[in-house]
């Protein structure tokens, strides 16, 4: 690879060169580099994964940038030498993350992170059988983090089960066990 600065002849020039070079420019940067062909090796597992993950992420940025409003969002979103489409793909292929869940007396409280935007939290409670006894939508604070759910009751050997989504529809699950 090879960065070429100050050449009047490649500012103009983006492409194969014959069949073994390809110019491209980068954050405003001209680069020459030999150009890839296809793998002869078999992929991993992980490879494979990896590949049908970003296909469904892909999927889901074509989808969400038809729509004017999310498409400006995103694009907000992005540094320099990214767009849109870099940070629909990096919001589908990352999900969010339940930090953590505290009890205020009937209230559960989740602080939820997402590098865009947690878009739902929901609370399920679960009696010490298993049997649910009350779910529901929490409601997002003032900080723009914690969110919060007031039940009727917390019984006592149950659990709470919080499902956090994010904007691609990544669901997070967390757990807390109740004291007997």
């Amino acid at each position: 690879m090879a960065i070429i600065k100050d050449s009047v002849l490649f500012q103009c020039v983006e492409g194969r060169l014959g069949k073994e070079f390809v110019i491209y420019k980068r954050n405003g940067l001209v680069i020459i580099a030999r150009k890839r062909g296809p793998s002869n090796k078999k992929p991993t597992a992980k490879q494979l994964e990896a590949r049908a993950k970003m296909m469904v992420a892909a999927g889901y940025a074509k989808a969400i940038l038809q729509d004017p409003e999310m498409l400006a969002y995103y694009q907000s979103k992005a540094g320099p030498g990214q767009n849109a489409w870099n940070m629909a793909i990096k919001d589908a292929y990352n999900s969010p993350e339940v930090q953590q869940i505290k009890i205020e007396d009937t209230t559960v409280v989740v602080k939820a992170k997402d590098e865009f935007r947690v878009a739902d939290v929901e609370v399920r409670i679960f009696d010490a059988e298993g049997r649910l006894q009350e779910r529901g939508k929490a409601t997002l604070g003032r900080n723009g983090v914690d969110w919060s759910f007031t039940a009727a009751s917390l019984p006592p050997g149950g659990k709470i089960k919080v499902i956090a989504e994010d904007l691609a529809g990544n669901e997070t699950v967390r757990e807390l066990l109740l004291e007997p």
